[in-house]
């Protein structure tokens, strides 16, 4: 391994001397990944039973719940990961909960 001047990193180099790994690797973000493959519960949305009243998408961990003209979408299940709070904040029952069968 070499440092930023191109020198071989050896036990004489001082740390002072080798490249920040913050300048070598930039921020994740979950986007980039499906992090709802560990799941055990899903949520399931009930259209029928929605007025769009949108309590549910803020208080989502995930922003698993896509609201687009202002009206609320099905849910990102790429990310979601069956927290249930958007099921137990919907005074409508639009949402429904059980154990997922995969």
């Amino acid at each position: 391994m070499k440092n930023k001047a191109g020198q071989l990193i050896t036990p004489e180099i001082s740390w002072k001397e080798i490249t920040p790994g913050g300048t070598v690797y930039e921020g994740g973000s979950a986007h980039h990944f499906k992090t709802g493959d560990w799941r055990t519960m899903v949520p399931t949305y009930k259209p029928e039973n929605c007025k769009q009243c949108l309590l549910c998408a803020p208080v989502c961990p995930d922003s698993s719940i896509p609201v687009q003209d202002g009206k609320r979408l099905d849910f990102d299940f790429d990310h979601c990961k069956g927290c249930g709070i958007c099921f137990k904040v919907c005074p409508f029952g639009a949402i429904d909960f059980a154990k997922e069968e995969k």
